[in-house]
């Protein structure tokens, strides 16, 4: 738990009165006048966490009492909960909804870190990832830019930043935009990859708050339908809010029932924002207009709708990628994305409108894109000989594998693709379905492998993906379920004279980890996998 920020000291009645005030209060027990001045300095949902003057939420389906009476015993003043804990010994405030509370309290103990920077949330079905790495680059830029002009105006010194108790520190032309991603959560103090795309409640909070500690003027921020579902960011305002797309995904027993409720989380992110991007060729795109209405501003994004606010045409492809002419509410220039794919022009287009939205220059959003790259999303693997091109991608649902593949034989018309997938176990579970009929239909070469199985045999899975295969009238394809033994024969089978061949791996981007059912178990990650067997195959 690193953390540079501040945390409010409260008292049990302050907590009170904020969940109160919600109306997510149903009752209190062991409470009496005088509990209401308990101090308290810290709240958590994790009992290792736990300290002295500790507010502790009780929530999830596995939880257990002793958790409750281990925080009392190491500092817990008094608990929050759905459910009533008579012998913990402590007050308690029971909820109607402690995922609700949970986000509010975490809000309140940070001190409401949104209102100190600006939050740029991203959610959809692809594009996400490279969608908030490109508004990153561009924001990096404008800070660069600013440093400097800052610099220039009063003759070498630094400006500076100004953090939660009111001291300022220096900020520099390199200082980074931080970034809560799927791939990376980078919060200005702490940086490493990512347990969840969007972290729980008091964890993402406090990676708000350290955000601020470093005078981060915005942070961007991926949110996942799991996330809005369960209300991870309640009490999150956010200064612009985008949806990317939306298509069929995460549908199983464990995330969501069916389409609706997907779609109906993802459209919650619009509920706390003031300016909402939408992209108007996006499946739904009506519906998503209509609840982007509940924000202030509705900024809207097309590649195929002149009529859209931010609007890409005259695209023109070459070995440095895809240069469009972007014409936006105030400003019309030739842009070049550093992409081979025109989906990934779509996700540009997203972070040049929630840029527009946020006022950012005209010199930041046009040569922000100029060094950046996204980890294990579209990443090329040229070849001296030119035979082969790797492409190491994250398309791990048939509507990016689709858009991945469409693209790619638009752009190398001359070559064979084979394609190395699988797909997870234990949730998502059409994903083997649509990828399989996607790759039936668009690949010339298959080899299925292992994919995150969890907790389901995987041959079971390689084997149900192998079916909608065939359905698809494709039989070049087999299956090999240790996936870097995978990615060695597809390498092996490639030939190295004749058509020229694209070799697409997918599914795990940069993951350096398999999950399996005695958990997560340390691999490569595919790009140093395809790279070693292309370069010991001659290629």
């Amino acid at each position: 738990m690193t953390s540079a920020c501040i945390t409010r000291q409260a008292t049990l009645g302050d907590y009170l009165d904020l969940l109160a005030g919600q109306d997510l209060v149903a009752s209190t027990c062991n409470f009496d006048p005088s509990h209401a001045n308990l101090a308290v300095h810290f709240a958590t949902a994790d009992s290792r966490e736990v300290v002295a003057h500790t507010l502790f939420v009780c929530k999830g389906r596995a939880f257990k009492e002793e958790y409750l009476i281990s925080a009392a015993q190491t500092g817990a003043v008094a608990y929050v909960s759905e459910v009533e804990y008579p012998q913990a010994g402590i007050p308690g405030i029971l909820v109607t909804d402690i995922r609700r509370a949970m986000g509010l309290m975490a809000d309140y103990l940070y001190m409401h870190p949104c209102a100190r920077t600006q939050v740029c949330a991203l959610t959809g079905t692809k594009g996400k990832t490279t969608s908030a790495y490109y508004l990153r680059a561009i924001l990096n830029t404008q800070l660069a830019l600013d440093a400097e002009a800052s610099c220039t105006t009063t003759e070498g010194a630094l400006p500076t930043s100004t953090d939660t108790s009111g001291a300022t520190e220096p900020a520099s032309a390199s200082q980074s935009t931080p970034i809560f991603t799927s791939v990376l959560l980078d919060d200005g103090i702490t940086a490493g990859q990512s347990k969840l795309t969007t972290p729980e409640a008091f964890e993402l909070e406090r990676h708000l708050a350290n955000a601020v500690s470093v005078g981060a003027p915005r942070v961007v921020m991926e949110i996942s339908s799991q996330a809005l579902k369960y209300d991870r960011c309640f009490g999150i305002e956010f200064a612009v809010a985008a949806l990317t797309n939306v298509g069929e995904d995460h549908i199983s027993p464990i995330e969501h029932p069916d389409f609706e409720d997907y779609l109906t989380s993802k459209l919650k992110i619009f509920g706390r924002c003031q300016s909402a991007v939408v992209n108007l060729d996006a499946d739904h795109a009506n519906r998503i207009l209509d609840a982007a209405t509940q924000a202030p501003q509705v900024i809207t994004f097309s590649m195929r709708n002149p009529k859209a606010d931010v609007y890409a045409s005259n695209l023109r492809r070459s070995d440095q990628g895809i240069t469009a002419t972007v014409r936006t509410p105030r400003f019309q220039q030739d842009v070049l994305f550093p992409t081979p794919v025109e989906f990934n022009v779509a996700n540009a287009l997203c972070a040049i409108t929630m840029a527009e939205a946020l006022g950012v220059s005209q010199q930041a959003i046009c040569s922000g894109f100029g060094n950046v790259s996204v980890p294990g999303r579209m990443q090329l693997l040229p070849t001296k000989s030119g035979q082969v091109i790797g492409v190491i991608d994250y398309a791990h649902n048939g509507m990016s594998l689709e858009a991945l593949l469409h693209d790619l034989k638009a752009n190398y018309p001359d070559r064979s693709v084979c394609v190395v997938f699988g797909a997870t176990g234990g949730k998502g579970v059409d994903r083997r379905v649509t990828m399989g009929n996607v790759a039936g239909r668009l690949a010339d070469r298959i080899v299925i492998t292992e994919d995150d199985p969890g907790p389901e045999d995987p041959a079971d899975i390689a084997r149900t993906i192998a079916e909608c295969v065939q359905a698809q009238g494709n039989a070049n394809w087999q299956i090999v379920l240790n996936r870097d033994e995978a990615i060695a024969t597809a390498v092996e089978q490639t030939p190295k004279q004749g058509q020229k061949t694209l070799l697409v791996v997918t599914g795990k981007g940069h993951e350096t980890f398999m999950l399996r059912k005695n958990g997560s178990e340390p691999r490569e990650a595919d790009h140093v996998v395809l790279r070693r067997e292309l370069d010991k195959a001659g290629f």
